[in-house]
C-alpha cells in the first residue's frame, strides 16, 4: 500500500466493520462504545433475535445484504467484471437458526476480509473509486440501520 488514500480507505472500512481501534483515540464516523462497528453490533444475538421483524425486515436480511453487495463489490476486484447482482433476492432471509445466522456473519466476513485484502492491489481506475467509496457509504449506511433496528429491540 504506497497511497494515503488507500490506508485511508481501509482504516474506515476497518472502523465500520470492526469499530474504531483500541484504545479509541479517534473514531471518524461511528461512536466510541465497545463493539460500535457491524461485527460488534451483531456479534451477542442470536438466531431468534436476528429473525424478529423490525421496520419489515430481519437484521439477517441487513447483515447478508451487505454481504452480497461486498461480494459483488469483490467480483469485480478479483473477476474483472461486476456480476448481475439480484437485489431483491438479498432480502429475502426471514428466519433463521443459529448455525444458519454464524454462517451470515462467517459470509461476510470473508468478503470483508478479500475486500481489505485486494485494496493494496487495485490498479485504480475512476469506477473502481467510486465502486470503493460506494461500498463503503452503503455499509455505513446499512450499520445505521441495524443501530437503530437494536435500539427497537432494546424497547
Amino acid at each position: 500500500m504506497n497511497h494515503p488514500l488507500e490506508a485511508g480507505l481501509k482504516k474506515i472500512l476497518q472502523e465500520g466493520f470492526e469499530g474504531p481501534p483500541k484504545p479509541v483515540t479517534v473514531s471518524y464516523f461511528t461512536n466510541t462504545k465497545p463493539d460500535s462497528g457491524i461485527f460488534g453490533a451483531l456479534s451477542h444475538l442470536t438466531g431468534a433475535d436476528v429473525s424478529k421483524q423490525i421496520y419489515g425486515t430481519t437484521l439477517a436480511a441487513h447483515t447478508d445484504h451487505v454481504r452480497y453487495h461486498m461480494w459483488g463489490t469483490n467480483e469485480w476486484l478479483y473477476e474483472g467484471t461486476f456480476p448481475t447482482m439480484d437485489w431483491n433476492k438479498s432480502w429475502e432471509i426471514q428466519t433463521v437458526s443459529d448455525d444458519e445466522w454464524l454462517s451470515i456473519q462467517e459470509g461476510l466476513i470473508n468478503e470483508y476480509q478479500r475486500l481489505l485484502e485486494k485494496i493494496d492491489h487495485i490498479q485504480w481506475t475512476e469506477d473502481l473509486a467510486n465502486e470503493l467509496v460506494g461500498s463503503l457509504a452503503h455499509s455505513a449506511y446499512h450499520l445505521g440501520a441495524i443501530q437503530q433496528m437494536l435500539k427497537f429491540m432494546e424497547g
